[in-house]
């Protein structure tokens, strides 16, 4: 079960979810595009130097593949979510950070996109609650639309009438 699911007060329903944007594996893949070039260019060298060179290939190899493990386990253990009551943000795994915030705390919601930021729809969302708490977000997928519904008249339970 999510985190997310096991915060839930009664009646609350969650409005909007979202998690970290694909490009955290950015690192990742240039370090593997780069250990596949340099491995292609070992296979047309002389060989007194392909296994050096090939060396080189193989720690790149190895940094790539921890870059993508570290990137899958944080995008895989970040939660964010905003019900019809609070922002809830988790990240972690065995040691956890989390912020819950009453949606009526919510002073201003600040996104900062840069331009490759805004063609990829990535982006960092910061929340200042009352008292001046300032929460930055990092690389979230779709930032505006978590910031309109942080933004918009939460649900009422009353019941038409």
């Amino acid at each position: 079960m999510s985190y997310l699911k096991k915060v839930l007060l009664p009646g609350e329903i969650i409005v909007y979810q979202t998690g970290l944007h694909w490009l955290i594996y950015l690192r990742a893949t240039f370090f593997l595009i780069l250990a596949l070039a340099i491995f292609g260019v070992s296979l047309q060298i002389d060989q007194q130097y392909a296994i050096f060179v090939q060396g080189v290939a193989a720690i790149c190899l190895l940094v790539a593949i921890i870059d993508g493990l570290g990137a899958a386990v944080q995008r895989a253990s970040t939660e964010l979510a905003v019900t019809d009551q609070r922002v809830i943000y988790k990240r972690g795994i065995l040691s956890r950070h989390t912020l819950e915030m009453n949606r009526s705390k919510v002073e201003s919601v600040d996104v900062d996109q840069s331009l490759v930021g805004r063609m990829f729809g990535y982006g960092t969302v910061l929340l200042r609650g009352t008292g001046g708490s300032l929460e930055p977000f990092r690389s979230i997928s779709d930032p505006l639309t978590f910031r309109s519904h942080i933004t918009a008249e939460p649900l009422s339970h009353a019941p038409p009438g």
